[in-house]
């Protein structure tokens, strides 16, 4: 196997190209002729986390279990106050554990999306390994929430090479894994639009990045709360001032304790006394945008 530095042109510009940002979505006005669209996700990765990695910590197990005892219904406490609406990425195991979760939140309006089989690194996998994967994690959060999921974020926050052709293969709507913009863009495969929608992350908005703890490792909370908040709101009005996407990433059992839910109240307090922010799920945003392009929609019912 040849070294990068001795990769021929078509060799490092097709590693760039397989997976690519193509036209902005960002759509000239959003609904109700609000200033930016509030996108709120939960990663419910709950147990999962530890059972990837072997499930041999109860310990780590048990604070997976927290999110869903406390983190979520704190969570939902505080949407509800709100009437927000958000996006739940769940992943299959998470959704066979905690059914009734699922279930209720899907009947209360908020959406359940895809998030891999038991949070496994899809990027380590072969294809027919994660096509199965993807496919029975449909399969389930169908059965337990009675909707079929029209978008994903991969657990991994990346693509394997057969990631995205699985996507299609789903005829999902919308995928929310990738980094190349603040707004909402089509990706593009080798040069070829896909019709799927990208809403971008960023590590900057997820809650874990500042919180998580390894006492094996040297992964440390670093961050007070209160500077969390500042960096999120910061992020919520360059949105406003740009007319753009505030998309924001958070996990039940890293946001849903004492300290940090105000965390989540302060944002929703901000963009509903701005009055000119739509809070939305991911799905809405997703069709919302491509309806505006003039794409296919896929996925939605």
């Amino acid at each position: 196997m040849t070294e990068p530095h001795e990769w021929d042109e078509p060799t490092w510009r097709g590693r760039v190209e397989a997976v690519r940002a193509g036209r902005n979505l960002l759509p000239k006005s959003w609904p109700g002729g609000a200033r930016c669209a509030v996108a709120l996700s939960f990663d419910s990765d709950h147990e999962t986390n530890e059972l990837r990695d072997g499930g041999n910590s109860v310990a780590r197990l048990s604070w997976g279990e927290y999110g869903a005892r406390r983190g979520i219904p704190r969570i939902r406490q505080v949407l509800d106050r709100y009437d927000a609406k958000a996006s739940f990425f769940v992943p299959a195991v998470s959704a066979l554990l905690h059914p009734e979760e699922q279930k209720s939140l899907a009947d209360d309006g908020h959406e359940i999306g895809l998030h891999g089989w038991i949070h496994e690194l899809n990027t380590k996998l072969d294809a027919t390994t994660e096509r199965d994967l993807m496919h029975r994690a449909a399969d389930t959060l169908e059965k337990v929430t009675g909707r079929r999921p029209v978008g994903m974020r991969t657990p991994s926050w990346d693509y394997s090479p057969n990631t995205l052709t699985i996507a299609q293969e789903l005829g999902l709507l919308y995928d929310s894994s990738l980094f190349s913009d603040d707004d909402p863009y089509e990706i593009v495969a080798n040069g070829t639009p896909t019709g799927i929608v990208e809403l971008p992350v960023e590590w900057i908005r997820d809650d874990a990045v500042y919180f998580m703890m390894n006492r094996f490792g040297a992964q440390r909370p670093y961050t007070a709360p209160s500077d969390v908040l500042d960096i999120f709101l910061r992020e919520l009005e360059g949105a406003r001032a740009e007319g753009g996407l505030f998309l924001l990433t958070m996990h039940p059992h890293v946001t849903g304790y004492r300290s940090r839910i105000f965390i989540l109240e302060e944002i929703l307090k901000r963009a509903t006394e701005a009055g000119d922010c739509w809070i939305a799920t991911h799905a809405e945003i997703a069709q919302y945008c491509a309806e505006q392009a003039g794409m296919t929609v896929k996925g939605m019912k």
